[in-house]
């Protein structure tokens, strides 16, 4: 989660001199995830909060090239475009998502958390390898051990990860920097929460760059059973990423070595035992950028530095928006596919997007 200049002073940079396709798409992607003003003053209430599970419509709009200036182009970086969708809905509650995990293996049922403390849940329709749709959608407000929800709790609300291993879900809080575990086994999305305790060093993460990506190390792994929790931008002595393994055989600490000024967006484990980490970073020179590093999951231990080439780059020049997760499912032909999905910060100048890419290996 990162916050930004407001839309005024957006438009007054516009005003500026930059060229309209950059502003155009610049306003689009901006990542302002502050919650609005009003709910802010109001403990314990978020303005675009879940409180009652709800079946809700999510309308799609096929995005049918992902540069829009070659609309032949396939490949970028290591990976090949499938395809990718713009998500709308109706519901006010809908946005904001920071987190997606597929449920079945697939990748058709899924489950996303919304930054404003809700469960979405749903399947995605295919027309052969292309998506076309949503159904099946589902609302749900994340719930605590008292069976309440959780943004009934101040801070509360800043749900921005979200990691699978079995029934059991673990859910990030960034702003007050906690780790939820739910058994979906219960109740799915009306299980009740329990705090799992993090390290000391978690609760020292900077305000608002906190735990912001999840993933759970599967079995046959070095770390299997831990749980990777990556800061935004927690910084190290060295100005490289704070990271923790929770759990497992191994807890401890460990960085990720930061270049060019990218955060930490999401982050998924491969069967191929990569780590992949989604990034991003924004300037009012060169706009919003994202990029996916691999990262060698057998170098990761307490104590370590680890790093990884980059496998993906994107611009504004291309259909992507504030994107905040990532996962990935493997096709009956054996390809590997990259799942990504933006939070549009319940902005009127955002979009939320879901794009689909072949990892080329």
């Amino acid at each position: 989660m990162s916050t930004l200049p407001s839309r005024r002073s957006f438009l007054g940079h516009a005003a500026a001199g930059f060229s309209t396709l950059a502003l155009a798409r610049l306003a689009q992607a901006q990542p302002v995830t502050e919650p609005p003003p009003k709910a802010a003053q109001i403990p314990g209430k978020v303005e675009h909060a879940v409180t009652e599970p709800a079946a809700i419509e999510v309308n799609a709009r096929q995005i049918p090239a992902f540069e829009p200036r070659d609309r032949s182009r396939v490949r970028f970086g290591s990976l090949d475009y499938r395809s990718g969708l713009v998500l709308t809905s109706s519901f006010r509650g809908f946005g904001g998502l920071s987190g997606f995990r597929f449920l079945d293996a697939k990748g058709e049922r899924f489950v996303a958390i919304s930054d404003q403390g809700a469960w979405f849940t749903g399947r995605i329709r295919y027309s052969g390898r292309n998506m076309v749709g949503l159904d099946d959608v589902e609302a749900a407000p994340i719930l605590g051990a008292d069976g309440r929800p959780i943004t009934e709790k101040r801070h509360w609300y800043d749900t921005e990860s979200i990691a699978l291993d079995g029934s059991l879900v673990y859910v990030g809080l960034e702003r007050v920097n906690q780790l939820m575990r739910f058994d979906f086994a219960k109740g799915f999305t009306r299980a009740r929460g329990e705090v799992v305790p993090l390290p000391p060093a978690a609760r020292k993460l900077p305000y608002n760059k906190g735990l912001e990506a999840l993933v759970v190390v599967p079995k046959g792994q070095p770390l299997a059973g831990t749980v990777i929790a990556l800061s935004e931008r927690g910084l190290d002595a060295d100005g490289n990423l704070i990271a923790f393994l929770v759990g497992g055989p191994s807890p401890g600490q460990f960085s990720v070595r930061r270049t060019d000024k990218f955060d930490i967006s999401d982050a998924v484990i491969l069967p191929s035992g990569d780590l992949l980490i989604l990034e991003r970073k924004f300037s009012w020179f060169s706009g919003v950028n994202i990029r996916i590093r691999a990262i060698p999951l057998k170098g990761i231990a307490p104590g370590a530095l680890v790093d990884g080439p980059a496998l993906f780059n994107a611009d504004l020049g291309y259909e992507i928006d504030n994107m905040e997760g990532i996962d990935a499912h493997v096709t009956p032909e054996g390809e590997t596919v990259l799942t990504l999905v933006s939070d549009d910060n319940f902005s009127l100048l955002q979009r939320t997007l879901l794009l689909q890419f072949t990892l080329v290996e």
